[in-house]
């Protein structure tokens, strides 16, 4: 016997209930990534109003590669961390800052600078990294408000 049970179907109708189930808990997983991340958005654009209201300056965002070159994005905004891997635009979207660049890319991005596109913003900030690396984003925020 192979395993299956054709049979009677109980290995095929424990098979199926363990798909419907890995696709429920993608849904939940889903819903709950879709929720948090509206809750970022609604907080990076909390931080625009409360930004401008301040007179805080913006400054052109600049992205960085691996070797800690700086290139312009021509995105007017607020950089969030001191390493400049993540900033805030003046159009109240997330930006990742850090680009992978080859050897090409790098002389164009020297050139003629990168383009950014905006990211879905985190809730915590290097969620999953090593121990004291991940902040709440509302923290980042709130200290880049301060001045930090």
């Amino acid at each position: 016997m192979d395993g299956q049970r054709a049979e009677d179907g109980r290995d095929e109708a424990w098979v199926a209930r363990r798909r419907e189930a890995a696709a429920a808990q993608a849904d939940r997983l889903a819903r709950a990534e879709a929720a948090e991340t509206e809750v970022a958005r609604r907080q990076v654009r909390d931080f625009v109003e409360r930004a401008r209201a301040a007179g805080i300056p913006t400054e052109e965002l600049r992205a960085v590669d691996a070797a800690g070159t700086r290139y312009r994005t021509g995105v007017q905004g607020w950089a969030l961390r001191r390493d400049g891997r993540a900033g805030v635009g003046e159009d109240g979207a997330f930006y990742l800052l850090a680009v992978p660049l080859t050897g090409a890319e790098r002389l164009v991005g020297r050139l003629r600078g990168v383009r950014v596109a905006p990211s879905d913003p985190p809730l915590v900030w290097g969620r999953g990294g090593r121990d004291g690396d991940s902040i709440a984003l509302a923290e980042l925020l709130e200290r880049r408000l301060g001045g930090g």
